[in-house]
């Protein structure tokens, strides 16, 4: 019964903003179109968009890259920083194929998926660098503001080809702003009814030989627990983040960046009289989780001429994490390093890229009690040649080769091919398909949410890399109706990935776990439906996934748990350009399987917006899940006693209904 209610809510509050905006503007539409060109999202008035240079590797523009790639633009990753200035979680999460999974109840640990795959075999980078391996993978999302963010790019499906072991599900590439000459500072102040605040700030100006670019954020919470079961939804917390680059314009054939990333973050959940400081018996649990990240990044450039190319970029990483519980604690360190070494070579109708790459990961903890040491050291060499030719007006291939060598695991070889076809201005379509892999590691779902209690170290001698296989194909088909007044786009993906020597966290019976590569596979296949339609100021979006992704394991077949087979995205924005913005959105999730056997429910988490704007400034509320859409309301989240909780799957919102406001100033 709550799940028709929720539907009527949010059916309600459609027509209501519905209604109100048609009737809000008199006046003729200008003539701004949104439409989708060639798989991404590109607002007609912002051309320029059309020559932007993706995750491919190469310099060719997003309208002849054969590879598929959504691309989030600076329009809409600010809106998003409305509804979660804090972290990325909901730009990601609200894309369709995308899902977030919180990993503690109590500490909100997330990791994203994409097609139905564990969060490990998406590769998140910054920049172009790897940005949240191993160690630092259960509280990347939750860490990082967007406010910096110029772009966000994310290919689906196997990327190991681009940018080596990791991307089986595909990738997601987060592009910082970079300095003009006309300067750029802009704050946000932005608070919320679960007891949140998010101070950031960024200011970016070029000069004549040099650039800079420095962001700052500080973001805090008080525990909050909606459902009054003394349990933190939201965790107690204070991160601060700090990230100056220095861009070096040396001559019009060399440029180069020196970046630096800081970050510390103190996160306390768990029961609320222990969070307050009270002592009440029986109400003593919690799981405290500290970390840092300190990051440096070089990249440098030097053409030799308009068509050849060099680009030599490195970065190191240190990410230092404890979890602390009652009656445990796990306190690990993290150094990692990433080269590269590329030439590429551009000519109208062909172009080339190859390069050399060198991982270093180096992981070391404090012993457990019981002797338990984890400790790793792990290098991998790769080499990768690539090339995109136009072979026709309508016709582009895009084809990769990469091999990469890990100490102690072994050679992968993965082949690539992608093609564009586009008959014509309004229809396209990608077929594409590639080769991945994944070195084994602890760092999975299943560990985190157990905090890597028990959890036995990985072995070359018993473990060995996880290999796969997937392909892509999309059709896009554009059009304008009524006079161009009203505009029409249609993306439609079909995808199936084979996940090969799967590796599980398995039970040994005496109380510890153990990484195992079983002996079978992973399928997960599905499709994507994207419908946009334009209307003046008024858009709709329609978004729909089917997903199934299944285990074979010794001959008997399940399906996977948390992952929703049905999902619905349904955005209906009305926006005046630099005046008003006023959305309203409804995500249905239909049930999922859980680890213990059972099925969760389906629910509809459903969202309103508005953004005023001025010359120099916009104000903007936001009301979150506001049917209030939460697991305690239908469903446990806990077994056992309160000192010793079992807790069971996460796979519908705890916080429930949440509201924020603030302020976005530009100077």
């Amino acid at each position: 019964m709550n799940r028709y209610r929720a539907l009527l809510l949010c059916f309600i509050g459609m027509v209501s903003v519905s209604t109100s905006l048609f009737g809000a503007e008199k006046e003729d539409y200008p003539k701004v179109q949104i439409v989708v060109k060639d798989s991404v999202v590109i607002d007609e008035k912002e051309e320029e968009l059309d020559e932007v240079v993706v995750s491919t590797r190469g310099t060719r523009t997003i309208k002849r890259t054969p590879t598929r790639i959504e691309l989030l633009s600076g329009e809409e990753i600010n809106e998003k920083a409305m509804m979660k200035p804090g972290d990325i979680r909901v730009m990601l999460s609200e894309t369709t194929g995308i899902l977030t999974q919180q990993t503690s109840p109590i500490s909100g640990n997330a990791l994203i998926r994409i097609q139905g795959l564990d969060g490990r075999y998406t590769q998140i980078l910054k920049d172009g660098f790897p940005a949240f391996p191993g160690a630092a993978s259960g509280l990347g999302l939750l860490q990082t503001p967007p406010l910096d963010l110029r772009q966000v790019e994310v290919i689906k499906g196997s990327s190991s080809t681009l940018y080596g072991g990791g991307a089986i599900a595909g990738l997601v590439n987060l592009v910082s702003k970079i300095p003009t000459t006309e300067r750029e500072l802009s704050f946000l102040l932005n608070g919320t009814t679960a007891r949140g605040l998010d101070v950031s700030g960024f200011y970016g100006q070029r000069f004549t030989k040099v650039g800079t670019t420095i962001f700052a954020s500080y973001n805090t919470s008080r525990a909050y627990d909606p459902s009054d079961i003394d349990f933190s939804a939201i965790p107690q917390y204070d991160r601060l983040n700090f990230s100056p680059k220095l861009f070096l314009y040396l001559s019009p054939e060399t440029t180069g960046s020196i970046g630096l990333n800081s970050m510390i973050e103190n996160r306390l959940g768990g029961d609320m009289h222990y969070i307050r400081g009270e002592d009440v018996s029986g109400h003593t649990h919690y799981e405290r989780n500290k970390s840092l990240r300190h990051s440096a990044q070089l990249n440098f450039n030097h053409w030799f001429s308009e068509t050849s190319k060099l680009n030599l970029k490195s970065s190191a990483t240190y990410f230092k994490r404890s979890i602390e519980l009652p009656d445990y604690q796990f306190d690990g360190k993290q150094w990692t390093t990433f080269s590269e070494l590329a030439y590429s070579l551009t000519h109208d109708k062909v172009e080339w890229v190859g390069g050399l790459n060198l991982w270093t990961d180096n992981f070391s903890e404090q012993p457990q009690k019981g002797g338990i040491v984890r400790d790793y050291n792990q290098t991998t060499f790769g080499a990768f040649v690539q090339s995109n030719a136009n072979l026709f007006s309508w016709f582009t291939v895009e084809t990769g080769l990469r091999t990469d060598y890990v100490i102690d695991y072994g050679l992968s070889v993965l082949p690539r091919l992608s093609l564009l076809f586009k008959p014509t201005e309004k229809l396209s379509s990608r077929l594409g398909g590639g080769f991945g892999y994944k070195a084994p590691t602890i760092f999975t779902e299943e560990s985190e949410r157990i905090a890597y209690r028990n959890v036995l170290p990985i072995s070359d001698k018993t473990n060995k890399i996880e290999r796969s296989w997937g392909v892509n194909w999309d059709v896009n088909y554009t059009t304008g109706l009524w006079d161009n007044r009203v505009t029409l786009s249609i993306n439609q993906l079909f995808f199936y990935t084979r996940l090969n020597n799967t590796l599980l966290m398995k039970p040994l019976g005496d109380g510890y776990y153990q990484m195992q590569n079983i002996d079978g596979h992973t399928d997960t296949r599905g499709l994507e439906t994207n419908i946009k339609i334009g209307w003046g100021h008024l858009h709709y979006y329609f978004g729909y996934t089917y997903t199934h992704t299944e285990t074979e394991e010794y001959g008997l077949h399940y399906e996977n748990i948390l992952t929703p087979r049905h999902r619905l995205n349904n955005v209906l924005m009305y926006e005046v350009e630099d005046k008003w913005k006023i959305g309203f959105e409804a995500y249905y999730f239909s049930p999922q399987w859980l680890s213990d056997g059972k099925r969760g429910q389906s629910y509809w988490n459903c969202g309103f917006m508005a953004e005023k704007s001025w010359r120099h400034f916009s104000v903007f509320v936001n009301f979150e899940n506001f049917t209030d859409a939460r697991q305690t309301r239908f469903d446990t989240i806990y077994t056992g006693s309160r000192t010793n909780p079992e807790w069971r799957d996460i796979y519908a919102p705890l916080d429930g209904f949440v509201a924020n406001a603030g302020i976005k100033v530009r100077l």
